[in-house]
């Protein structure tokens, strides 16, 4: 069920934009951007457990979660929400706490597409070419790729128990 993600860093420009469809209405695919419970599930990488310490998707609300693997490393990230318009945008700051000053500007649009489907476009707006060129070397288009393919999970594995739940 897995759509793939599409990256297009412009040579010379300090943004990344991006797309990806979910066989899932926009309505589920922004409830996982915003629900804390569901988020922690699918955000980034493979292999990486996700702590919420911090997470108030509202303008103004702040954000900050921790990510550890199995060698007990962590990875902290935080932001401040600047807009959030239910099921259609988003946007927010978003700096990883081990690499300061390099925060982004992240605007996410959710979209409805026909048979129950929707689209997530986003564009990340980097302070210098040589940020983005950093975090796009430590591998920032492979965890989107699998944590938007987490994200297809956690909604599968949702509508699996809404349906068991009508069932019985």
């Amino acid at each position: 069920m897995s759509n793939p993600l599409t990256v297009n860093a412009p040579e010379g420009k300090p943004f990344v934009e991006y797309e990806r469809e979910f066989d899932f209405p926009v309505h589920e695919v922004f409830r996982a951007h915003v629900d804390p419970g569901l988020y922690s599930q699918w955000i980034g990488p493979r292999g990486l457990s996700t702590r919420i310490d911090v997470f108030e998707p509202r303008p103004g609300g702040a954000y900050r979660f921790v990510q550890a693997g199995d060698d007990d490393a962590e990875y902290a990230f935080r932001g401040v929400f600047h807009s959030v318009r239910e099921d259609e945008f988003m946007l927010q700051t978003f700096e990883y706490e081990g690499y300061p000053d390099a925060v982004t500007l992240e605007y996410a649009t959710f979209s409805e597409l026909p048979g129950g489907r929707s689209k997530l476009t986003g564009r990340s707006v980097f302070p210098s070419l040589e940020a983005r060129d950093g975090f796009a070397a430590e591998g920032m288009e492979t965890g989107m790729s699998e944590g938007y393919d987490q994200l297809d999970e956690v909604l599968d594995r949702s509508r699996a128990a809404l349906a068991a739940g009508e069932e019985g």
